[in-house]
This record gives structure tokens, sequence and C-alpha cells, in this order.
């Protein structure tokens, strides 16, 4: 399997818990997932399908994509002649707790740890001159509080006369099976022994945990390993020992999951950090 040589990762050196990624003329697509980090980036060229929980957009250049942590999403470029077509972009991904951090400086109206974005995307000059002074000081620059106060202006920008938005709650037997999910997250569950723990039958947990969280119970699953995956790759776990420690059935499935959530093998992505 080829790797795809037109996107790129780096972790920042100066903001330490962002994660940069960067595609270049890229036909990736990806599936349905989501991210713990906040994600925001700015589309270079081309045009794309962009799908966040149940609403979907047509997204072009100089548009700002922002997607919160936990949110169900897929961007895929607009196919031409049954294919899919170039795009660029580039992309942040923040830590929410850092996130947060940086959201009680420009505000104090917060309910929970962090205040989501309100909308998907955002057509906005100022917006799109702030991102481009962001990115490029965590790109070219070596100071960082140069990077502490690029990204302070952003989060002002997005944050700062933020609405009351607030993320809706899961009710206690979906919360119960998500924590089952998450805390033997190695494991082969049943669906009917997840079902039988909290009174509900195969079909209502499929149908009441996908309205909740946006995926049915196996597929978020999956997402979750994928995301422990991209953090044990950068801290030099082999690609069989991730496999492993996260209960894929073998590296092959491993790997393809991987791609099918990045867009790159487990190879690639992890090269970028681990020389």
């Amino acid at each position: 399997m080829k790797p795809d040589n037109t996107v790129t990762f780096k972790q920042s050196t100066l903001l330490p818990w962002v994660e940069l990624r960067i595609a270049d003329n890229s036909h990736a697509c990806y599936d349905a997932h989501s991210h713990d980090e906040f994600s925001f980036g700015i589309i270079d060229s081309g045009q794309a399908c962009y799908t966040n929980q149940k609403r979907s957009n047509q997204i072009s250049q100089g548009d700002i994509v922002t997607i919160n942590p936990g949110d169900i999403h897929a961007c895929n470029p607009e196919r031409r002649l049954n294919q899919a077509a170039a795009w660029s972009y580039r992309m942040l991904f923040v830590d929410s707790r850092e996130m947060a951090k940086y959201q009680r400086e420009v505000s104090s109206k917060h309910a929970f740890d962090y205040t989501p974005f309100d909308s998907d995307y955002q057509r906005s000059t100022r917006m799109t001159q702030q991102f481009e002074a962001l990115f490029h000081c965590l790109s070219f620059e070596n100071c960082p509080l140069a990077a502490q106060t690029q990204f302070l202006q952003f989060v002002a920008l997005c944050f700062a006369q933020s609405s009351n938005h607030s993320p809706s709650q899961a009710s206690p037997n979906l919360k119960r099976v998500r924590e089952m999910l998450l805390d033997d997250i190695a494991t082969s569950h049943q669906l009917e022994h997840l079902a039988e723990e909290v009174g509900l039958s195969r079909y209502q947990l499929v149908r009441n945990f996908k309205q909740q969280y946006g995926l049915p119970p196996h597929a978020y699953l999956i997402n979750e390993k994928i995301k422990r995956a991209k953090n044990l790759l950068k801290t030099g776990n082999t690609i069989s020992e991730v496999a492993h420690q996260l209960g894929f059935a073998d590296q092959a499935h491993f790997q393809r999951q991987f791609k099918r959530k990045l867009s790159v093998t487990p190879k690639y992505y992890q090269s970028h950090f681990i020389d």
C-alpha cells in the first residue's frame, strides 16, 4: 500500500499540545469520525462536502472549518467523473483542556470546561487572516510568546462573544454503555450484554446511542481506538503493539481502520513524530 505523500503531520514545538496537519493537492477521503481535540483549519483550494453531526455544508477556498471535541464529522472533496477531485487544506488539532484555559482568558461565561464552536465553518476575512497568522507562527517562528499570543487572539475572535450553546446531556444508561466501552476498550463487547446492562433492547440501544453520540456503539468504539492509536504511535509503540493493546483482530485490521479514518497508514502517520 503506497503512502499518501500529499498529507503531512507535525507536532508544534512552540505549543506542544497542538498538532498540525497539511494536505497538499490531496484526493484523500474520510469516514465519519471524531477527535478528542478541538480541530479547525482552512481550505486552501478545491471544494468539499463537509458533514458535522447531521448538518451538511459545501465548503471551498478560504472557508474556516471548526469542529468540536466529539463531533462526528467527515469532510471529503467533491467528485468529478466518479473520482474524488484534488483539494488542499491545513488543520490544527488543539487539546481541549488547553483550549479551555485560553477561553477563560477571553470570557467568564463558561458553564462547562470549554465552550464549543457555535458554527461548523466561518467565511470571515478577519478569521482567515488570524488563522493564517497563527499557522505561520506555529510553522516557521521560534518564539513561544508569539505563538501563545496568536493563539489567544484566535480564541478571542472565536469565543469572546460566544453564545450560550452547551452540549446536550446523555441519559445515565447511555453514559453507562459508553463507560463500559471505554473502560475495557480491547474487549470484544457483545451488543446483547451491553443492552442487558442498561435495560434496553438491542435496537433501542443502537438507535439511542447513535442519536446521542453520533455513531452506533461499535463504530464509536473503533473511533475511540483510532484516537488512542494516534497517541500510542506518537510515543513509539510499534504497529503490532498498538493493534494488540487496542484489541484489533490483527495488524491488518488495525491498518485498514486507521487508514479509513485518517487516509494515511499508521506507519506513515508515525513517521512524522518518531525519528
